[in-house]
């Protein structure tokens, strides 16, 4: 993988990390191998990172998106359809809006994105504000009938 070089107590050293795992690791020292164990804790990511749990493949049969969209719409609850940052709220509490309407500007994966209302009617609460990251499925804002 990658190789250092040391100079502890004027002596030299060559490091060359074999395998590398969040809790162990293989190394070989000036030609020796060892198993070394890494005991530190590991700082939280920034970054939120999905797991799934299971691998999902193309062939399994689950929910169709349009059966997951209209749950959505009618609960009135705007979800993240991806983790990002939220950039701009479009509208506010007590704002009415129609079915299409963009109403909040998130940046996921690199890009901006568009969340569009799924519901026609007036923002009930607002969950979220510019800057805040989210996680996928995190409700943004609901909206009421």
């Amino acid at each position: 993988m990658k190789i250092y070089k040391y100079k502890i107590n004027g002596n030299p050293y060559e490091v060359n990390i074999k395998r590398l795992t969040d809790d162990s690791a293989v190394v070989e020292v000036n030609g020796t191998e060892y198993q070394v164990d890494i005991l530190l804790e590991h700082r939280q990511r920034k970054t939120p990172q999905l797991m799934r749990s299971h691998p999902v493949h193309e062939t399994d049969q689950g929910p169709s998106k349009t059966i997951a969209t209209e749950r959505v719409a009618t609960s009135g609850m705007i979800k993240a359809p991806l983790p990002g940052l939220i950039l701009e709220l479009m509208v506010k509490e007590g704002d009415e809006v129609s079915m299409g309407q963009t109403i909040v500007k998130m940046e996921a994966m690199k890009m901006e994105n568009n969340i569009q209302s799924n519901r026609q009617g007036k923002v009930t609460a607002v969950r979220v504000k510019p800057g805040d990251s989210v996680l996928e499925g995190a409700v943004l804002l609901e909206i009421g009938g």
